[in-house]
């Protein structure tokens, strides 16, 4: 079960970015870099207790800033060498939310994005090989436009989300 939704829908009023202090926000950068970090190796890290690292960690696990904990897969050795971006344009008679429902039920598209501009979603699909994602296309096609992008490299995966740049006030803007 996802925290999420153990914690039922409280994070809907939470605040986040007031809420989140300078303590916070380490400890999310530990986390994002090691999800099974000790309490105690944490707290050595922030200088806290175990316990107040614990009832920190619960408290934004309850209102819905940390969702869950996951594993990351090298693709190429569970038999996924090939990773693609699939735009798709909802077409015919299926309506964009019924695509996106559709794209729940394909285990080759590993995420799957509402966007804006000309296209309705874009997905991220690992695939055996160049006919598998022949085939995973050819069936998406009754039901949405395709343009597919395969992925050469990834300079940029899993980055840290890190607190945001404070702006700075007019009057320091205007002594600098």
């Amino acid at each position: 079960m996802a925290l999420s939704e153990r914690s039922g829908e409280r994070h809907e009023a939470f605040d986040r970015e007031a809420s989140l202090d300078d303590l916070d926000w380490r400890i999310l950068e530990a986390l994002q870099e090691n999800a099974r970090i000790t309490f105690s190796e944490l707290g050595r890290r922030i200088s806290l207790t175990p316990p107040a690292v614990a009832e920190r960690v619960r408290r934004m696990e309850d209102s819905g800033v940390i969702t869950g904990y996951r594993v990351e897969l090298d693709h190429g050795r569970v038999g996924l060498p090939i990773l693609a971006f699939v735009r798709l344009r909802a077409a015919g008679d299926i309506k964009c939310l019924e695509l996106g429902e559709l794209t729940k039920d394909v285990p080759e598209i590993l995420e799957c994005h509402r966007v804006t501009g000309e296209d309705s979603y874009i997905v991220k699909v690992a695939v055996r090989s160049v006919e598998h994602l022949e085939r995973l296309v050819d069936s998406l096609m009754p039901y949405a436009e395709t343009v597919t992008s395969l992925v050469f490299s990834s300079p940029v995966m899993g980055r840290a989300v890190r607190p945001p740049a404070r702006p700075t006030s007019r009057r320091a803007r205007r002594s600098s």
